[in-house]
């Protein structure tokens, strides 16, 4: 019995699925937004300071396999519950230390790295429902959607109102933080489980024949031997470390360089944040128009030369304008590439061999952010000047295989 919407509209299961990433994209542009201001109040250590970029990274490298063999196995919308549950108690506490000025940039370091933990987990299981409960002619509207709910929820609404709760008072964004994820959990279970079951339990039947060690092995061999997602896992992973190097410190460079002030540190965001508004819509369109193999190529080099441009603004208005530009581009890219991995990759192997290529792809990050700590000692424009030169050379040397690539994964869409 087939459990995938075929109507136009993307069904209940995908609703509730929408619904919660809408709630937790708000907690997390919170989150964005008050943890670096809160960060730089307890420290002004670029190292220390790019640590938080890196805690939130680092269980891509440490988890991501196992948790993506875990999603194959288990009730991926349980899952994606008590993770979320795990995240409202985490923020809680946070909330909880701030409140009795217990609070220090380790404690700080340990919530990041138990909510990026959890966000493995979430991220994992929730794309994994995708190609589950939709067709694949509906995979690039889906996928714009929740694109465009994050992009709109985070950067326009949680972002600025974390920047302005937090000049009111520090704790207030960690308290709305916590509560948006408890009632993202709500409702993810509110799921209609029929909708999903079948699917589910015939995958776990399968997974549970085998042992766990050897399903993480398989989900390597299978990203290895398959020379598009090799290629395309390598790319996109030199690009992460450099974008995570260039990023790692720009709390600091924005508030020193450019002297934003803390409150409007989420406006600023949320102006550079409206291009990925503009590419949520647009994406659909201009890859049907131009093809998806030319938008990704196009859009993943102007986002890498932008983070060089970024780093040479001579103004906080000039960054602004190339931040627009740099987020525009970077939604065309996610929402593509992410099209383009729900094709290559079969549903029922998709938890393991998307945890797979993320334990590279993102697992890169926390070392590329760390040595942007490293090299904004010597200048905070550095960094971004740095990895966007290195990001723009790699985007160029991959613009054809890329081209190609997002061309031959298209095809059938419209069927």
């Amino acid at each position: 019995m087939k459990s995938k919407q075929v109507s136009e509209k993307l069904g209940p299961a995908f609703n509730r699925l929408f619904s919660a990433s809408v709630i937790s994209n708000l907690s997390d542009g919170l989150l964005a937004v008050a943890a670096p201001l809160l960060a730089i109040s307890l420290t002004k250590d670029p190292v220390l300071i790019s640590m938080l970029s890196a805690f939130v990274m680092l269980p891509w490298l440490l988890f991501a396999i196992p948790i993506g063999l875990i999603v194959d196995r288990s009730n991926k919308r349980l899952l994606v519950t008590f993770t979320n549950l795990i995240r409202f108690i985490t923020a809680g506490l946070v909330a909880l230390a701030i409140s009795t000025d217990t609070i220090t940039i380790y404690w700080l370091l340990l919530a990041t790295f138990l909510i990026g933990t959890c966000e493995v987990a979430t991220d994992t299981a929730a794309q994994s429902l995708i190609p589950v409960i939709l067709d694949k002619k509906n995979f690039e509207k889906a996928n714009s959607r929740m694109n465009i709910a994050q992009t709109v929820i985070q950067n326009f609404i949680g972002a600025p109102l974390s920047g302005f709760l937090y000049a009111t008072a520090i704790v207030l964004p960690f308290i709305l933080n916590s509560l948006g994820f408890l009632i993202a959990a709500i409702f993810v279970f509110m799921i209609p489980a029929h909708l999903i079951s079948q699917s589910s339990s015939a995958e776990t039947e399968v997974a549970e024949k085998k042992s766990f060690v050897s399903e993480i092995i398989f989900g390597l061999n299978y990203l290895w031997n398959d020379r598009p997602l090799r290629r395309l896992v390598a790319t996109t992973t030199s690009l992460g470390l450099f974008y995570s190097l260039s990023t790692s410190t720009l709390i600091l460079f924005i508030t020193e360089i450019l002297e934003v002030q803390a409150k409007y540190f989420g406006v600023l965001m949320a102006g550079a944040g409206s291009g990925g508004v503009l590419g949520g819509i647009l994406t659909p369109i201009l890859s049907k128009k131009f093809g998806r193999g030319t938008v990704l190529a196009v859009a993943i080099f102007i986002s890498s030369i932008t983070v060089f441009f970024q780093g040479i603004s001579p103004n906080v208005w000039v960054f602004g304008v190339i931040g627009f530009i740099s987020t525009f581009a970077i939604t065309n890219w996610n929402i593509l590439l992410m099209s383009c991995y729900q094709v290559l990759i079969p549903s029922d192997l998709y938890g393991r061999i998307h945890g797979a290529r993320r334990t590279f792809v993102w697992g890169v990050m926390p070392i590329g952010a760390l040595l942007g700590g490293v090299i904004a000692q010597s200048g905070l424009r550095l960094p971004l000047l740095v990895g966007g030169l290195a990001a723009t050379l790699i985007s160029l040397s991959a613009f054809t295989f890329i081209y190609r690539l997002g061309n031959q994964t298209s095809e059938g869409d419209d069927s």
